[in-house]
């Protein structure tokens, strides 16, 4: 079929030929909102010009890293007329990297000279599902690590005897306490900061690039902050560690013992608005004692009325 214009207008195949678009694509744009309706002419859906740059608008931003979410919010600024530099800035400035890191390859023979020995499947499969390794398409034995101080560290604790199953079970722990603070700090910032640009109507041109530079100011502050806090945290427990395990006189074994129990971030953000971050696990642990009490009266209620029915028997 030839790809010359039909008329004024393109057929859908013509159309993909020229925009190297599927014509499955072609259509999942148009019912998503990201490519106008053809013109109905008789029998025949006829695109012109327009179609064609709008699907080389598309292609040129996913190449350059948008969702088609993102695509389609720049895209409704384009037709609104009211331009695309200040909201692509803005858009680029929050997608873009939050680590000076630079993602580097490892091959399966590398990781295991770097973890001592011949590499761990169930070690390595679990490391792409946390995505502290990507598998490279066409090949099997090398793999993108998109943060290799997180595989340093990861590499050091196994070398100070942690097994791996532990560093992935902490490494999850972690992250979605991290998460957490990340989700905080972003409603944070926009309460204070953002809201002004978020209203009812898209931002101008100006209000986005305004944005995009706070964006740019505040990028740093969220690590500031926790590796400042964390440094605090580590200095004030490691004291305290260190002190119970040398100072105290008081048998280890006699010691009460403590265990982590994973809770749901919706739960702990309850109890964190009920009695104040400091007072989590004093809340919980009550709960859970006055719980396990309130089952053992229950108990000894039902022990209690059992034994009068036997007794009463006649």
């Amino acid at each position: 079929m030839s790809d010359e214009p039909v008329g004024a207008g393109y057929r859908i195949e013509d159309l993909a030929h020229r925009s190297g678009a599927t014509v499955r694509t072609i259509r999942a744009y148009q019912d998503r909102g990201l490519l106008p309706r053809p013109e109905r002419r008789g029998r025949a859906n006829v695109y012109a010009d327009a179609h064609l740059a709008r699907l080389r608008q598309i292609a040129d931003l996913l190449d350059r890293g948008y969702t088609l979410a993102s695509i389609k919010e720049l895209l409704e600024a384009w037709d609104t007329g009211r331009g695309l530099g200040g909201i692509l800035g803005l858009v680029a400035e929050v997608d873009g990297p939050w680590t000076d890191e630079r993602a580097v390859r490892i091959s399966r023979a590398e990781l295991g000279e770097r973890f001592g020995g011949s590499p761990d499947d169930a070690a390595v499969a679990d490391a792409v599902e946390l995505g502290v390794l990507e598998p490279v398409p066409g090949s099997e034995d090398t793999f993108l690590v998109p943060s290799p101080q997180e595989l340093s560290v990861a590499v050091e604790l196994y070398a100070a005897g942690v097994p791996l199953t532990a560093i992935s079970g902490h490494l999850r722990e972690l992250r979605s306490k991290v998460e957490h603070i990340a989700e905080r700090f972003l409603e944070f910032t926009t309460e204070h900061v953002f809201a002004r640009y978020l209203g009812e109507h898209p931002p101008t041109d100006a209000e986005a690039a305004e944005a995009a530079s706070l964006v740019r100011r505040l990028r740093p502050l969220a690590q500031q902050t926790v590796d400042a806090e964390l440094a605090r945290a580590m200095r004030l427990f490691a004291t305290r560690h260190l002190r119970e395990h040398l100072g105290s006189e008081q048998p280890r074994e006699q010691r009460e013992e403590t265990s982590s129990v994973e809770l749901p971030a919706a739960t702990t953000r309850a109890v964190e608005r009920l009695v104040g971050k400091d007072q989590v696990a004093a809340f919980v642990a009550a709960a859970a004692e006055r719980e396990v009490q309130a089952r053992s009266l229950d108990q000894l209620a039902t022990n209690h009325a059992a034994r009068r029915i036997v007794d009463e028997r006649p």
